[in-house]
């Protein structure tokens, strides 16, 4: 008797184990095969991420039914049971989150790869992006919801918060009113594609890059490679600029104080010269104008065109550098100076 109060807990931990590593390599194997069979998909080659929750979840379930019947510790039979169902429940949340990701995930693959407007691959990326976010929140929610609720000291606790809800939840509305607000706008900017993911902003006169998105905040990544975070609500809610909305394609301005000599006319022709060897610029535009004079100075403004906001900063420091070079070797001349002469001697009285 004493030998099979033993083997028998021994044998359905073996058998658990043995079943749920058997399982796990068939799914496996199973995954593999769809994956070479729908290469146009990358669906099957993600959810092979699933095994080890899956096999947890197996586990879990089969050692849950078959634990009282097996013996094992039955002197602490509640305590296993209590334990198994929080770890059923963590397991097949773990599980539904890495199935979620692995479809989400595929779902942006598939549109990115057929779809050549970079403008809207940003915008579904920023949309699956958050909407992965909110599916693993509310999943996770509902997980540690039900871990509570198995506990009945805690299903006590809601009935009697559910009886002064009116109470709690003006007091949470009120002290949850900028979180709220935040997540909010946080949908706003998903599905109302105001900015995105990769987009080239400017914020607080702050030049960067959109780095990440989440349901409450946005990150910018400057050009000299800080990181600035902000809540979402900021962008429902004060002006910005945003160099990609509409199409990355901009156009641009470099500026000269010269003197009023220069010599505007080959001043444009030594542009064109140098736009044509600058590889950044997408010739759709440019040319070179007075735009204004001062008794010193004139101001001479070059107008250039780029594919982005990254190749229009290349073009306009280099047609800067090199006009200014070309004036210093050939026209020093137009460069600005300030006149000075001896002061007239005051007349003797």
């Amino acid at each position: 008797m004493e030998m099979e109060t033993v083997l028998r807990p021994l044998t359905v931990l073996g058998g658990t184990l043995v079943i749920t590593l058997i399982a796990g390599w068939v799914l496996d194997l199973l995954l593999r095969r769809a994956d070479a069979l729908h290469s146009e998909t990358p669906l099957w080659g993600l959810l092979r991420r699933c095994r080890l929750p899956f096999q947890v979840v197996l586990c879990t379930s089969l050692l849950r039914a078959a634990y009282r019947s097996a013996g094992i510790l039955p002197d602490h039979a509640f305590a296993v049971g209590r334990t198994l169902t929080l770890v059923l429940i963590a397991s097949v949340s773990w599980l539904a989150v890495r199935v979620a990701t692995a479809a989400v995930d595929s779902t942006y693959a598939r549109y990115a790869a057929v779809t050549q407007d970079d403008a809207r691959v940003r915008r579904v990326r920023t949309q699956v992006t958050l909407i992965h976010r909110a599916v693993t929140a509310i999943v996770v929610l509902v997980a540690v919801a039900a871990m509570l609720l198995t506990f009945p000291p805690m299903r006590t606790l809601g009935a009697s918060m559910m009886a002064s809800a009116g109470v709690l939840g003006i007091v949470v509305g009120i002290g949850a009113q900028s979180s709220l607000s935040n997540l909010f706008a946080g949908l706003q900017i998903a599905f109302g594609d105001t900015v995105r993911i990769g987009d080239t902003v400017v914020v607080d006169k702050e030049w960067g890059k959109v780095e990440e998105i989440t349901l409450t905040s946005l990150t910018v990544r400057t050009w000299d490679e800080r990181r600035i975070t902000m809540p979402v609500s900021y962008f429902t809610g004060r002006p910005y600029e945003n160099w990609s909305r509409g199409g990355a394609q901009m156009t641009g301005t470099v500026f000269w104080h010269l003197d009023h000599s220069a010599p505007v006319d080959l001043m444009r022709e030594q542009l064109q010269h140098i736009l044509k060897d600058i590889p950044q610029w997408d010739a759709r535009g440019s040319g070179l104008a007075v735009t204004d004079t001062t008794p010193h100075t004139v101001q001479v403004r070059a107008v250039v065109t780029a594919k982005d906001a990254d190749d229009l900063w290349t073009v306009r420091c280099a047609v800067r550098e090199r006009l200014i070079a070309w004036l210093v070797t050939h026209h020093p001349y137009a460069l600005p100076r300030i006149a000075a002469s001896e002061a007239t001697p005051r007349p003797a009285t």
